[in-house]
């Protein structure tokens, strides 16, 4: 089975994506394909479409870059948070590896884009919230959480967070088509308008908000080269440690490929670290930044390192294997949009089954 399978299976699916591209690699070469439709004006959508990677931005950029820099002792994942950004909504004894685990007790989400009272500064309305549980309490997956530590990141390089991704990540690796928006074609665009966000601000739901202001400039045309998420966007300029990095299969697998072969690249991370960051904390399936999972490879159980992203896109690594798989798509475009992760696991499958000989070197 191949990538042109993957794609194939997540476009029958009930709820399908307009158009998606998959990839592998694998010690054996690599293999993508592309299909159906880039955005509403009916653009093919081909191997060299960049995507909105939404959360996958986590990963691919804010865990990645934290990684370069604890392996070249610029700090610990143990290190204290307002060690480098004081005043943060954070309680004494927090770390980044809090953090990544999601588990420093911050908010999942609020639209900080509505906070009036501190309306240009997203990063004093997010130290104004308080904390909605316990340090260590929990996993809690948190926006904020990576928000703050791309507001860490910053501290420790001294750089812009688009500045520092490029000087960490991107650049070393040889990524020339990953980067923040706004964002030049191939680009597939991500959705209409802020239609999930405006529901949520609506709804106080999954999460209750916080602030009483509810009128907002929202965006009501199709979304294209810039990011889909609203903090990101609206608060952020675009540029934020949680969304807002746009990439191709090529570059998302040559990313994962370098992090699932560590020992291939000794300038950029130390096995240490990358074994610290891949191991999973007090909760299952929760690494550092990235999600743990058991996937069938071969007929073989075997663990793979994660994360799905909002708007129809996943990246996994399978670690010490030099295995990465990559999944693409505008599945917000579909009516009922069914969950990335859902798009993921129909892909799974024709990607990491049985592949020796179907993909090119």
């Amino acid at each position: 089975m191949t990538a042109a399978a993957a794609v194939t299976a997540v476009l029958a699916a009930a709820a399908a994506p307009r158009g998606a591209v998959a990839g592998v690699v694998t010690d054996a070469g690599r293999d993508i394909a592309a299909g159906g439709l880039a955005d509403l004006a009916g653009t093919p959508m081909t191997t060299a479409t960049a995507f909105d990677i939404a959360s996958v931005s986590k990963v691919a950029a804010t865990t990645t870059a934290m990684l370069r820099l604890v392996s070249g002792g610029e700090l610990g994942f143990d290190d204290p948070v307002d060690r480098f950004v004081p005043g943060a909504a954070c309680v004494p004894g927090t770390t980044v590896r809090h953090l990544l685990q999601h588990r420093a007790g911050l908010w999942e989400w609020q639209p900080l884009y509505l906070d009036r009272e501190h309306d240009s500064d997203p990063c004093a309305a997010m130290d104004a919230i308080p904390l909605r549980y316990g340090l260590d309490e929990g996993r809690h997956y948190s926006d904020l959480g990576f928000l703050l530590l791309g507001r860490v990141i910053a501290a420790v390089t001294g750089l812009p967070l688009d500045a520092a991704v490029r000087e960490l990540v991107t650049g070393p690796l040889g990524l020339t088509r990953t980067g923040y928006g706004p964002f030049a074609g191939p680009v597939a665009s991500s959705a209409v308008g802020d239609t999930a966000e405006r529901r949520m601000v609506a709804t106080g739901e999954p999460y209750p908000i916080l602030t009483a202001r509810r009128d907002f400039a929202w965006r009501e045309g199709e979304i294209t080269g810039v990011a889909n998420d609203g903090n990101c966007f609206h608060a952020f300029g675009g540029v934020s440690g949680h969304a807002g990095l746009f990439s191709t299969a090529e570059d998302l697998l040559t990313l994962g490929s370098a992090l699932a072969a560590p020992e291939r690249h000794p300038e950029l991370w130390h096995p240490d670290a990358v074994a610290d960051l891949f191991h999973d904390g007090p909760d299952a399936g929760q690494a550092l930044g990235w999600r743990s999972d058991t996937v069938v490879v071969s007929g073989r159980p075997t663990r793979m390192l994660w994360h799905p992203g909002f708007t129809g896109c996943a990246l996994g690594v399978i670690p010490g294997a030099g295995t990465a798989a990559v999944l693409l798509s505008n599945r917000l475009f579909a009516p009922e949009p069914a969950p990335t992760e859902a798009l993921w696991r129909m892909a799974l499958p024709a990607l990491l089954d049985d592949n020796e000989g179907t993909r090119t070197p």
